[in-house]
């Protein structure tokens, strides 16, 4: 068990180290207009753009200062459709547990607004969860396991939200009521350590947040998600007071 739960702990720590989404497909350029990378002079996370201000990621991607790169394609290609905006503030959530990777969400607050076009469009929150079997797309930049894949491009991968009787039996006694899994339980296909804090999107609401899980792709062990739709209210009220 100590040796499982330090390779979950691997997952979520080193997310700059090799970060891919396994087993998708390159994105349609710009079809995830909400989705950011968090930069330190590299590439290390992703998030959602929420609204003009605000990003939201996983709170195991905190750095104090970084840069939020809105409305890119191609890391190694500027387009002219990107835009770089340094943060303002950075919120983990006050309850996250960094050991458990329990209430891995965090707020980004953006030190000037986000202009609104094709390119960069803020995804909605939930209003309520998503049901086990709902299909649901991840994305992420990074390595693809593909040697026909431009690794560089944005990459979108398809999952079911998976029961929480299969999440559980995945991970014993690991999972809370902050998590959910989704995926391919023969493995295969699954987001992983760079694709941290990358947006769930199912039908249209940004349902989940990639957060751990061990190894990438393995069977039976699929990804697990920070829950969004438990943590709107705790969002809204903290995007209103800063």
């Amino acid at each position: 068990m100590r040796f499982l739960f330090f390779a979950l702990l691997l997952r979520a720590a080193f997310a700059a180290e090799d970060d891919k989404i396994v087993g998708g497909n390159e994105c349609t350029p710009h079809s995830q207009p909400h989705q950011v990378s968090l930069n330190s002079g590299y590439h290390f996370c992703g998030g959602s753009l929420v609204n003009e201000y605000w990003v939201v990621s996983a709170a195991h991607c905190y750095k104090s200062k970084m840069d939020i790169v809105l409305g890119d394609h191609n890391r190694w290609f500027m387009d002219g459709n990107e835009q770089i905006i340094p943060t303002a503030q950075v919120i983990p959530h006050p309850n996250y547990e960094s050991w458990l990777v329990n209430n891995d969400i965090m707020l980004i607050k953006l030190s000037q607004p986000a202009t609104i076009n094709k390119y960069v469009q803020p995804l909605a929150l939930p209003t309520s969860c998503a049901t086990a079997g709902t299909m649901c797309t991840v994305s992420g930049w990074g390595v693809t396991m593909d040697s026909s894949a431009d690794s560089n491009r944005l990459q979108c991968l398809n999952i079911p939200i998976l029961s929480d009787e299969d999440c559980d039996n995945s991970y014993p006694g690991m999972i809370t009521e902050a998590m959910f899994c989704a995926g391919y339980l023969e493995g295969g296909k699954d987001s992983c350590q760079g694709d941290s804090g990358g947006p769930v999107v199912c039908d249209g609401k940004l349902q989940g947040v990639v957060s751990w899980g061990f190894g990438c792709a393995e069977k039976n062990h699929p990804g697990v998600y920070a829950k969004t739709c438990i943590f709107t209210d705790w969002m809204r009220s903290t995007m209103a007071t800063y």
